[in-house]
């Protein structure tokens, strides 16, 4: 790795990079020295089918031979097919696609905006969770609570008030003349992988429905079948207005999308939102491919059942380390270490064994293994983290 040149002619906005990666197949990585990692980040929630997926590779090979950009001035039937299929799985309502979670959240604010301008006090205010992340654009960013991304950007974005995840009681209060809309993930990736309850969504849509508010999901790290369904939200039986889409959906290649169900379909109308990129051939046709994936091999009903057993496998890692395992988190392919200590050490510690992961707020170590993932992959996996973990020394 030329970490020099990297820092040279890269800005700095990462840290600098442990290693230089330039090869993946299924649920493992290469780095420059040939070294190999089992990868339990997946690109962060992203390359869910794992890496260079055969039938994948094959689709985005031979769309690029026949077309991978036109523009949204013009029908394009890879798109018309992708929406239709997503509304099959979501229900009834209209697809808009752009390139990214941040971007797919942007339009639900945008959507929220639209709402809110049709009613009589031009209501702008929305409800978000605290420990929440929506994304890095300025809109987005004002929708995120952590100081950490926030510091140096503000003014921010105005009209977005922080109450409390899982206290319906919290987002009742919060709820005046000026609220058009209440946005949460089902659970919070970067936040610590605190998962909603049931009663909890089920609670904010009884809310959205009394105040006519515009009730949004964040689905973009916790849907495409992380958690054990299609969309994290859905184990909850609710019925959001809109829902954010992203990272897993294309399986590596970038593709957002927002799901707005019938009633609200209407509200953004012809020049009123665009993109350059969203929804060309090319991304749909990586999408088509992880659909098919996951239809073909099961993966939704893989996540839950592999999910139950890595989660059981970390249980006993927490019993056998409990002063420095407060929890396990999170659903399906979608789980979290809570720590007593700072999980950068850990991640550290697993990457110099053969292991990918990622922290996330309240000392969580995330684990997102691919979909695919095989059973000895988990074994491995746990054997890691077991050695890692004895090997951290505490103060």
């Amino acid at each position: 790795m030329d970490l020099p040149k990297h820092q040279e002619f890269l800005i700095g906005n990462y840290a600098p990079p442990p290693l230089e990666i330039v090869r993946g197949k299924g649920s493992n990585l290469w780095d420059s020295q040939g070294k190999e990692y089992l990868d339990f980040a997946s690109g962060i929630a992203v390359t869910n089918l794992g890496h260079s997926h055969p039938h994948w590779v094959k689709n985005i090979q031979q769309q690029s031979a026949e077309l991978v950009h036109c523009s949204n001035l013009f029908s394009i039937p890879e798109q018309v097919s992708l929406a239709e299929r997503l509304v099959k799985k979501i229900g009834p309502g209209k697809i808009l696609f752009c390139n990214s979670g941040a971007e797919a959240n942007e339009a639900l604010i945008k959507l929220s905006r639209l709402h809110g301008n049709q009613t009589k006090n031009k209501r702008s205010k929305v409800l978000v969770a605290t420990n929440g992340f929506h994304g890095r654009t300025l809109g987005a960013l004002s929708a995120t609570e952590s100081i950490k991304y926030r510091q140096g950007f503000e003014p921010l974005l105005p009209g977005f008030v922080f109450c409390r995840y899982n206290d319906l009681s919290d987002f009742e209060q919060s709820i005046d003349g000026q609220t058009v809309a209440i946005l949460v993930e089902s659970i919070q990736g970067e936040g610590g992988l605190e998962a909603a309850s049931d009663e909890f969504l089920l609670g904010l849509e009884t809310l959205c429905s009394k105040h006519n508010l515009l009730f949004l999901m964040d689905e973009v790290q916790a849907g495409i079948a992380r958690t054990g369904e299609f969309l994290g939200y859905q184990k909850s039986g609710t019925r959001p207005h809109a829902i954010a889409m992203a990272k897993g959906l294309g399986g590596g290649f970038p593709i957002g999308a927002i799901w707005v169900d019938q009633q609200h379909s209407q509200l953004f109308t012809p020049g009123s939102h665009g993109t350059t990129y969203g929804g060309s051939p090319l991304a749909c046709t990586a999408a088509h491919a992880v659909l098919d994936v996951i239809e073909n091999e099961n993966l939704i009903e893989q996540a839950k059942t592999k999910g139950e057993g890595f989660k059981i496998g970390l249980q006993n890692l927490a019993v056998q380390f409990p002063q420095k395992i407060t929890e396990i988190k999170g659903r399906g392919l979608m789980l979290g270490l809570g720590l007593t200590f700072d999980p950068s050490l850990l991640v550290a510690n697993l990457r110099e064994n053969g292991l990918i992961a990622v922290g996330a707020a309240r000392n969580t170590l995330r684990l997102l293994p691919p979909l695919t993932v095989k059973d000895d992959e988990i074994l491995r996996a746990l054997n890691i983290l077991r050695s890692g973990l004895a090997q951290i020394k505490l103060d």
